[in-house]
């Protein structure tokens, strides 16, 4: 796509899949680089830490250091080879710097909202809404998906 071509864009679990740091680096910029002035982006990305893996629901898969992730795959009879890079909190941020993007994580919002969507009256539901927010504030690492508003720089 041309330059500027778009005034949203959606990437919703798709970076762990573009390959190493540098390919996931080269996504974001492509992001930034076919949004207009003023665009936004909605950026979801799976946790490292998130207790469920997804994409094979297997527990704690993401959590093993690379080299065991697809011998788990194998002997769960799950597949072959794990071809994820799911990110921690810190390093997605980090590389979203890295592309030069704006961006807010939302994640707590949208924790809050998808609860009470999707357990509305839960006891996690209630919890999470009465939290304080210097609270969730820590737990942010921890949600299984990390999104962000990403918007594009007036400056590039």
């Amino acid at each position: 796509f041309s330059d500027a071509s778009f005034d949203v864009v959606i990437t919703n679990h798709v970076i762990e899949h573009v390959g190493n740091k540098d390919s996931q680096l080269k996504h974001l910029q492509e992001i930034n680089r076919v949004m207009v002035p003023g665009g936004v982006c909605y950026l979801a990305v799976p946790n490292r830490w998130m207790i469920t893996e997804p994409h094979y629901n297997l527990k704690f898969l993401s959590w093993l250091p690379k080299g065991l992730r697809s011998t788990y795959l194998r002997l769960a009879r799950k597949g072959e080879y794990y071809d994820c890079e799911p990110h921690q909190l810190f390093e997605i941020e980090s590389l979203l710097k890295e592309a030069n993007s704006k961006y807010q994580n939302i994640s707590l919002q949208a924790t809050k909202i998808t609860l009470a969507l999707e357990k509305p009256g839960s006891y996690l539901e209630k919890l999470v809404q009465r939290a304080p927010k210097s609270v969730l504030e820590h737990l942010k690492p921890l949600i299984p998906t990390l999104i962000y508003l990403v918007e594009k720089r007036s400056d590039t």
